[in-house]
């Protein structure tokens, strides 16, 4: 009798079973990737904040800068933060000084001056990087257009925004130059809220 160098016919269907199971188990891992609610900011107060505590709410994430030419959006930001806040909004506002050093305060340099100029209410990280080798991994998701398609790209400039919706997914993505009164923000906003 001649044996056959060949696996038997279970051992294949057994390494096939697995192979299956593991190509469904990181199908399964990517279709459940990361949201902003996985990632944690300190406050402009150096407390922890987890952005799982926005959950419920339509989140506006924004990159600001003190000394920017588009450093007067913080009134249309606090505008938009007192029209909205009780219909269940938010804005989130993230200092970072890597366009132009345009951001070089201190965190309570940074309230400070929000404070004062522009009567800031609405919530304040401490200050990240947004790009290069030291951005923060935040900003990596929010960047990475395998993970977000609709939203992903390299940050250009200070007051790029992100909108999401009551459930972290992301709606929408504003470059600097789009105010936030604007009539595309505000519409967004609103279907944020409607979902």
């Amino acid at each position: 009798m001649i044996k056959s160098s060949l696996p038997s016919r279970g051992i294949v269907v057994r390494k096939l079973s697995l192979f299956l199971m593991l190509s469904i188990a990181t199908v399964m891992a990517v279709a459940q990737s990361a949201s902003i609610y996985d990632f944690t900011l300190k406050s402009i107060d150096h407390q922890p904040v987890s952005l799982k505590s926005y959950s419920g709410k339509a989140v506006l994430l924004v990159n600001v800068a003190s000394r920017c030419g588009f450093t007067p959006q913080y009134a249309g930001l606090e505008a938009l933060y007192e029209k909205y806040k009780d219909r269940g909004r938010v804005i989130v506002g993230i200092p970072a000084n890597n366009f132009a050093s345009q951001e070089p305060g201190t965190e309570e340099e940074i309230k400070k001056f929000c404070s004062s100029k522009y009567n800031v209410t609405f919530p304040m990280m401490a200050k990240v990087s947004v790009l290069g080798d030291d951005e923060t991994p935040l900003y990596k998701f929010l960047t990475d257009k395998s993970a977000n398609p609709q939203i992903g790209g390299d940050i250009k400039w200070n007051f790029t925004k992100f909108l999401f919706d009551r459930n972290g997914k992301p709606v929408a993505r504003f470059e600097p130059n789009v105010t936030p009164d604007s009539p595309q923000v505000q519409a967004a906003i609103e279907s944020a809220l409607g979902q």
